[in-house]
């Protein structure tokens, strides 16, 4: 795994839809982005993907298991301290003292209202990962590319193409997935 210089701080709300956790898990892998969590963070994922989408609880666990063990410098530790000082919903404040000590520049969030810039230092900004992606494939188009073509070749139960990973995608990150279409080439008349 290459270590990238950009940290985020992924909250658990975009690591239930599992092409979009999928996807931002292929760019962090790939380099694109140091990704940063929690025990409580994952610990909220496991729960909503049971709860939120029913995956089995024995599925979930083992789900979140496997991204703590491909991504073991993710976990955030040492920043307990610093969640009394947060000044957000006391849900939210674990999630911004992490970003803190790890000096994150992104968190990767759906809830953009409960993270408002006013309310956020200086060097953080929230952003929707759909508009992070976007930002992700303007700076590295040809990498997001091949990452979106190997993460749709791994998807074996069942196979899915690129076509049909987007149209999953395009779900809960519509301005990418358009955006992924307009740089493929054009498919052959049938």
């Amino acid at each position: 795994m290459i270590h990238a210089p950009f940290p985020v701080v992924l909250d658990a709300n975009v690591l239930i839809p599992l092409t979009v956790c999928d996807t931002l898990l292929s760019a962090a892998h790939e380099g694109l982005i140091q990704i940063h969590w929690t025990e409580l963070i994952l610990e909220e994922t496991r729960r909503n993907l049971v709860k939120a989408i029913g995956l089995p609880e024995e599925k979930a666990a083992r789900r979140v298991a496997a991204m703590k063990a491909a991504f073991p410098e993710a976990m955030v530790t040492g920043h307990e301290g610093l969640i009394a000082s947060m000044t957000h919903h006391e849900k939210d404040r674990h999630v911004l003292a992490a970003a803190g000590h790890v000096g994150a520049q992104t968190l990767v969030t759906n809830n953009l209202r409960d993270f408002e810039k006013q309310h956020l230092p200086a060097t953080l900004q929230a952003q929707d990962p759909d508009t992070f992606l976007q930002h992700l494939l303007s700076q590295a188009p040809e990498t997001v590319l091949e990452m979106l073509r190997a993460q749709a070749e791994a998807l074996r139960n069942p196979p899915l193409s690129l076509t049909r990973l987007l149209s999953g995608l395009a779900r809960s990150v519509p301005g990418f997935a358009r955006e992924v279409r307009e740089l493929l080439p054009p498919s052959p008349a049938a």
